[in-house]
This record gives C-alpha cells, sequence and structure tokens, in this order.
C-alpha cells in the first residue's frame, strides 16, 4: 500500500528530508520501521532506538505494534515535553 512518511525535528534532520511516499506491505509502524532502517544509513541512525520515538497514524498517536490497516500517512517525531 502506498503512505506517505512524515518526519519531524531531529528524525527530519537524521534523515535528511521532510517526508516520503513509499509502497510497502508493512502491517504495523515497527514493520516499517524495519523496511525504513535497511534504505541507508540514515534511516537506520534515525530509526536506531524505538524508545526515542513515537508514531502517530493518520494523525492519532499511536504504538508501534498498532495495525496500520488503510491508513494513508504515518509520522515520526521525538517525545514532547508540555511546559
Amino acid at each position: 500500500m502506498k503512505r506517505e512518511l512524515v518526519y519531524f525535528a531531529w528524525v527530519r534532520e537524521r534523515i535528511g528530508h521532510p517526508r516520503d511516499i513509499i509502497e510497502s506491505d508493512a502491517q504495523t509502524p515497527a514493520e516499517l520501521v524495519a523496511e525504513l532502517r535497511n534504505r541507508n544509513d540514515h534511516y537506520a541512525a534515525a530509526f536506531a532506538d524505538l524508545a526515542a520515538l513515537r508514531v502517530a497514524i493518520d494523525q492519532e498517536l499511536a504504538d508501534f505494534d498498532t495495525p496500520l490497516g488503510h491508513s494513508r500517512e504515518v509520522a515520526f517525531f521525538p517525545p514532547m515535553t508540555g511546559g
């Protein structure tokens, strides 16, 4: 399925661009990350530590084992702090 991936903050900086449109059969964000890590060293660095990342599926916060279903957008970003 074709999806838009959006990267924020240091994730975007490590990858080198703000978004990708990819074709993937990944069923969860964790499976998607596994595919992305294999693209090149920039992706491997950005996704080295899932504990340092958050994910949103179609603009809804999710876990890395949440089914992607028919989602169109997956966003990756560092944890946010309030204040």
